[in-house]
């Protein structure tokens, strides 16, 4: 039997390989976008694109902590699970509690529960203590506050692509795979934007296309 983790759903690869090309198309029109052979110096400036080189270092390493979080957690809850604490209910029911604060709410405060809460309190305890020892071996909480701050600086990022003019076709392409990475995309969807964010990407790529001919043209009858 195939390991349930290593099976990635048909649309989750197809609009991996559909967001990696358009990130490769947008590095290729920055290199030649609307200039056909002229040198790199020549390229106008595009403050967008800036803004969205660093968007996306930002969001691979969010991403990439994101990823060894979720492993290292995964870690923890095997290994030691998560705090908790099981109590058995005066209606005899037992009932496993993730926090001090629900296990208060299922014993209440009267003084019948008193040893109850008490013992249950110093279960809870003890395994947070086991908790709290497994994640500074293995240093989960270090990894998942790095991807907190990656977060946030890859979110500031996006408000400022999002508030920064486009200068050239690759600029404006790079606003829209900002949105396709973002979004969760289905194959083929036909519902808003979708249909209109690749039309966009088509009207840009055909736009490229001919301003390259055009360009290749001119060289050629000089």
């Amino acid at each position: 039997m195939a390991d349930s983790d290593n099976i990635m759903p048909l649309s989750f690869v197809t609009r991996r390989k559909v967001l990696g090309a358009t990130a490769i198309a947008i590095v290729g029109w920055e290199r030649n976008v609307l200039v056909g052979q002229a040198p790199a110096a020549a390229i106008p400036f595009d403050p967008a694109l800036a803004v969205w080189r660093e968007w996306r270092k930002a969001r691979d390493v969010s991403q990439r902590l994101c990823d060894q979080s979720a492993q290292l957690e995964r870690t923890l809850v095997e290994t030691v699970g998560f705090p908790c604490a099981t109590v058995r209910l005066p209606s005899g029911k037992d009932m496993t509690l993730h926090s001090i604060r629900a296990l208060h709410e299922a014993l209440g405060a009267g003084a019948d529960t008193t040893e109850k809460r008490a013992t249950a309190e110093a279960d809870f305890a003890a395994h947070q203590a086991r908790w709290d020892a497994a994640d500074r071996r293995i240093g989960y909480s270090l990894v998942a506050d790095a991807e907190m701050k990656a977060g946030d600086r890859a979110e500031g990022l996006l408000e400022a692509l999002a508030a920064t003019p486009a200068t050239s076709l690759a600029g404006v392409a790079a606003k829209l795979n900002a949105v396709l990475l973002e979004s969760e995309v289905r194959e083929g969807g036909a519902e808003f934007p979708w249909p209109q964010i690749r039309s966009a990407f088509d009207d840009i790529d055909r736009i490229r296309r001919q301003a390259n001919a055009d360009v290749v043209q001119r060289s050629g009858q000089m």
